[in-house]
């Protein structure tokens, strides 16, 4: 397994692109669109997971997540692991990865989105506050201290 941090000068970018947009998860399209408008810029990145050259999954770190005009940043996002690999602590490793390329950046926090319950927590994050996302939905804001 190999986890490799992407931008659009990536030879990946664009197969990361074509996997999104057909993968089993309603939010994959919406990545594949950021993508496609090429919405990483500066230090962000699309993290993609390859088991034997097949794409395992894939998360980003960037700026910003669906939750309107809040302080926070950098946020881990996207996370998504295939059918086909779950099982395998990817979705750890993937965060590993992030925080380890945030603390590279100088970030001592990251922050993450989601409504799923018991989750994120065994990987440390701490739930600070609950939000309307860009829908009206009411997510959750976690926090990791690097």
């Amino acid at each position: 397994m190999q986890i490799k941090l992407i931008t659009d000068t990536d030879k990946l970018w664009e197969s990361t692109i074509q996997y999104a947009e057909k993968c089993s998860w309603s939010a994959g399209p919406f990545l594949a669109k950021d993508m496609r408008k090429k919405k990483f810029t500066d230090w962000e990145r699309v993290l993609v997971v390859l088991e034997s050259n097949t794409i395992a999954g894939y998360c980003t770190l960037a700026k910003t997540d669906c939750i309107p005009d809040v302080i926070y940043t950098p946020y881990i996002g996207y996370m998504f692991v295939d059918e086909n690999f779950r099982g395998n602590r990817i979705s750890e490793k993937l965060i590993l990865c992030a925080l380890d390329y945030a603390k590279e950046l100088g970030f001592q926090k990251v922050y993450l989105v989601s409504d799923q319950i018991n989750l994120y927590e065994k990987y440390d994050f701490i739930k600070i506050e609950e939000k309307l996302d860009l829908w009206g939905n009411k997510e959750k804001i976690y926090i990791h201290e690097t």
